[in-house]
C-alpha cells in the first residue's frame, strides 16, 4: 500500500474538493471520471514501466512528481485551453475565461476539435504499437509465429511509418470532403512528433560520458512518457465532457486518475512485475493499438469509452494469463 498512500491523499483532497465546489454531484462525478481515467489508462501504466524500469531513480522521482504536474496541469487543463485559443482564435485569458464561465460552449469546441485530437493522438499511438511489433530484435512473442514474421517485416526502413500513414490515409478517405485536410494535418503531425522523439533518442544513446548518457537518455525516456500520457489524455478528457461541462470537476476528476496510474506504474516497477509476468507488456501494446484504431475509426463512427476500456483491459488480462500459463511451464521444465 506504501506505493499509493500519495495516491489516496490525492484521492481525499480531490474528492474533498470536488464535494466544496460541486456538492454530492461533484464528488459522484469526479469519483466516476477518477475510475474512467484509471481503466483507460492501465495499459498506458505497462508501457510506463517498461520505459521507467530503465531510467534512472532520479528520473523516476521526476516523473512521479514534475510529471503529474505536466500530467494534470498540462495535458489535461493547458492543453486544451491551447486547443480552443487555436479554433476560436481568442487569447488563452478569454478561453479560460470561457471554461469557468460559459463551460458549455468551451466544452462544444473541444468536441468540435474531435477528428483532429483524434488523429494526432491515433497516429502516436499507432506508432507506439507497430515500433513493438515490427522490432526485429525482440525475441519474447506472446502470439509466436504471427509476432515472429511481422518482426522480420521490422528490417524494412521506416516500415512502422508506413505502415501507420496507409491506416491514417484509409480513415480520412471517410471524412467528409472538408474534414479530410485538418485530419490528415493533425494525423502527419502526430506522426512527426513521434519520429522526433525516436530520433532524439538514437542521437543521445551514445555521446561522450556516461553521466551524458544517463542525464539524455533519462530525459528523452521522461518527454517519451509525456507524450504518450498526453495523448491517452486526448481520448480521456474527451471522454469527460460526455459526463461533465464543469472543468473544475474534469481536471479532479483526471488528476486522481491520473495519479493512480503514475503510482501503478513505480509499483510494477518496483516489484518486477514485468519481469515475472513477461507478455504483460506484449498485452499492454496491443491495447495501445487497439485504442490508435478506436481512435481513428471515432473520426468517422461514435466509439463509446466503454468498449475502449474493456478492449484494453481484456488484452492486459489475456497477456496476463498467457503470462501465467508460461511461467508455470517454466517450472514444470525445472522440475522435470
Amino acid at each position: 500500500m506504501r506505493y499509493f498512500l500519495f495516491s489516496f491523499l490525492v484521492l481525499l483532497i480531490g474528492l474533498s474538493t470536488a464535494y466544496y465546489w460541486a456538492g454530492l454531484t461533484g464528488l459522484f462525478l469526479a469519483g466516476i471520471l477518477s475510475v474512467m481515467e484509471v481503466s483507460l489508462s492501465f495499459d498506458n501504466a505497462v508501457v510506463n514501466a517498461s520505459v521507467l524500469k530503465r531510467m534512472s531513480l532520479r528520473w523516476q522521482r521526476r516523473f512521479l512528481t514534475w510529471g503529474m504536474v505536466i500530467a494534470v496541469f498540462g495535458a489535461r487543463f493547458l492543453l486544451p485551453i491551447l486547443i480552443v485559443a487555436v479554433i476560436t482564435g481568442h487569447s488563452l485569458q478569454d478561453v479560460v475565461i470561457m471554461a469557468f464561465r460559459e463551460s458549455d460552449e468551451y466544452a462544444r469546441h473541444i468536441t468540435s476539435a474531435h477528428i483532429q485530437i483524434s488523429a494526432f493522438g491515433g497516429m502516436y499511438l499507432l506508432l507506439v504499437f507497430f515500433s513493438f511489433l515490427f522490432e526485429s530484435e525482440r525475441t519474447l512473442h506472446w502470439l509466436g509465429w504471427v509476432e515472429r514474421r511481422l518482426a522480420r517485416l521490422g528490417k524494412l526502413e521506416s516500415i512502422e511509418v508506413i505502415t501507420a500513414l496507409t491506416f491514417l490515409l484509409t480513415a480520412q478517405n471517410y471524412l467528409p470532403l472538408d474534414q479530410r485536410l485538418d485530419a490528415l494535418i493533425a494525423g502527419l503531425a502526430g506522426v512527426i512528433l513521434f519520429v522526433l522523439v525516436k530520433s532524439l533518442s538514437a542521437l543521445f544513446e551514445n555521446p561522450k560520458s556516461a553521466e551524458t548518457t544517463v542525464h539524455k537518455a533519462g530525459f528523452i525516456s521522461f518527454l517519451y512518457l509525456e507524450i504518450l500520457d498526453l495523448s491517452f489524455s486526448f481520448d480521456g478528457v474527451i471522454g469527460a465532457f460526455a459526463l461533465s461541462k464543469d472543468v473544475v470537476i474534469i481536471m479532479l476528476g483526471l488528476a486522481i486518475g491520473a495519479m493512480f496510474v503514475r503510482s501503478l506504474t513505480i509499483f510494477l516497477v518496483q516489484k518486477r512485475t514485468l519481469d515475472q509476468y513477461l507478455f504483460l507488456e506484449h498485452g499492454a501494446h496491443y491495447a495501445i493499438g487497439a485504442l490508435a484504431l478506436l481512435m481513428l475509426a471515432s473520426m468517422v463512427v461514435e466509439v463509446s469509452e466503454l468498449l475502449t476500456g474493456l478492449t484494453g483491459m481484456g488484452f492486459i488480462l489475456l497477456s496476463l494469463l498467457s503470462s501465467i500459463r508460461h511461467k508455470r511451464k517454466l517450472l514444470r521444465r525445472k522440475a522435470a
